[in-house]
C-alpha cells in the first residue's frame, strides 16, 4: 500500500517554466489588473479584452515546459499515491506525467457556458466572441475568477484530510479559500513548505519543514527524504 502523498502547488512552481506571476508585480498580472480580467466584473465590463488576455495565456503555454520541479513530482507516483492539488490554471502538471490532478481555479485548455456551468469543452486555440456552446449561448474561459465560488474546494479538503504527508510549493498562501488548506491535514501529517519567500504559517500543529528555495530546488531536496519515508 502506497502511503497517500497530497501536494499542493501555486504560481511559484510554473514561474521556473516562465509563466510570471501576477503577485510579483504589484498586482499586476502581465501588464493587466487582475479586476480588468480575472473578475466577473472585468469580464461583464470588457468582454474583448478579457478573451483577448486568456487567449495570449494560451498561446504562451503551448511554447512552455515543465521543469524539475514538475518532472519529480511525476516521479514520485512510483513509490507514493501522489495527489497533486494546484492553483494553477496551466497543464504543466498533465505534461510533465502526473496522473491526479486537481484544478481549484480552473484551466487554460479549457472553456465554458455562461449559461451552464456543467457546460465545459476542451480548448486549445483562442477563445472569441461569437464562440457559443450548443445552446448558442457565449463561451468564456473555464477559470474561476474573483469573487467566484471555487467548484473542487470540498474535493480538495477531503484530500487534504486523507494524506499522509503534505508539500505545499510555491504559493504565497495569500489566495483564500486555497490557503486554508493546510489547517485540514492531520496534526501528525508532516508537512513540507517549499517557497523561495515563504510566508509566515500559524497555529499548525503539525511537524514544518520550511524550505526557501524554488520548487525544483526543493523538490529535490524533500525527494530524498520521502525516499527513506516509503
Amino acid at each position: 500500500m502506497k502511503k497517500k502523498l497530497v501536494v499542493l502547488t501555486g504560481a511559484g512552481i510554473s514561474a521556473e517554466s516562465g509563466i510570471k506571476t501576477f503577485r510579483d508585480s504589484d498586482g499586476l498580472w502581465e501588464g493587466h489588473n487582475v479586476v480588468d480580467v480575472a473578475t466577473p466584473e472585468g469580464w461583464n465590463k470588457n468582454q474583448a479584452l478579457v478573451l483577448d488576455f486568456y487567449n495570449q495565456r494560451r498561446q504562451q503555454l503551448h511554447q512552455v515546459k515543465p521543469n524539475s520541479g514538475h518532472l519529480i513530482l511525476a516521479e514520485l507516483e512510483a513509490d507514493f499515491e501522489v495527489q497533486i492539488i494546484t492553483q494553477n490554471v496551466d497543464n504543466l502538471h498533465e505534461k510533465a506525467g502526473s496522473s491526479n490532478v486537481l484544478h481549484l481555479h480552473g484551466e487554460l485548455l479549457k472553456v465554458r457556458s455562461t449559461k451552464n456551468a456543467d457546460c465545459i469543452l476542451d480548448w486549445s486555440t483562442d477563445l472569441n466572441s461569437g464562440d457559443c456552446d450548443p445552446n448558442g449561448h457565449q463561451l468564456r474561459p473555464h477559470i474561476v475568477w474573483f469573487g467566484e465560488a471555487v467548484p473542487a474546494l470540498e474535493q480538495a479538503v477531503q484530500m487534504v484530510q486523507e494524506a499522509a504527508i503534505l508539500i505545499v510549493i510555491g504559493t504565497s498562501l495569500q489566495v483564500y479559500p486555497a490557503a486554508g488548506l493546510l489547517h485540514f491535514a492531520n496534526p501528525a501529517v508532516p508537512i513540507y513548505y517549499i517557497d523561495p519567500n515563504p510566508a509566515t504559517i500559524h497555529d499548525l500543529p503539525n511537524e514544518l519543514k520550511v524550505i526557501a528555495t524554488t520548487g525544483s530546488k526543493g523538490m529535490k531536496i524533500v525527494q530524498k527524504e520521502l525516499m527513506k519515508m516509503r
